[in-house]
C-alpha cells in the first residue's frame, strides 16, 4: 500500500530525478496533479494540486515510465519494483 505522504511524494520526486527526469511545480489548469511533456524528460506538477493528487499522479507515472535500473541504487529499485506491482486506489 502507498502511503500518501510529503516523505512518499520526496521518495518518488527523487527517483525520477536520478532516473533522468527533472521535476518542476507550476501553476497549471491541466485536470490530474502531474503530466509528463512530450519528447523530453520534464514533469510538470500542478502546484495546487492536494498532496493526495501529487503523491497519485506522479505514481501513476512512475509505473509508465522506463526508468533505466543501473542510474538507481538498491533501495529506489527495490521502491519502484514495489509501486509498479502495487495497484493503485482512487
Amino acid at each position: 500500500m502507498l502511503t500518501l505522504t510529503t516523505h512518499t511524494l520526496e521518495k518518488m520526486e527523487l527517483l525520477l530525478k536520478t532516473g533522468g527526469y527533472k521535476v518542476r511545480y507550476e501553476k497549471g489548469n491541466f485536470k490530474t496533479g502531474a503530466c509528463l511533456l512530450q519528447n523530453s524528460k520534464i514533469i510538470v506538477i500542478n502546484r495546487f494540486s492536494n498532496l493526495e493528487s501529487k503523491v497519485l499522479a506522479i505514481a501513476e507515472l512512475l509505473r509508465e515510465l522506463e526508468i533505466d535500473h543501473a542510474l538507481l541504487d538498491d533501495k529506489q529499485t527495490a521502491f519502484l519494483q514495489q509501486l509498479k506491482q502495487t495497484k493503485l486506489q482512487l
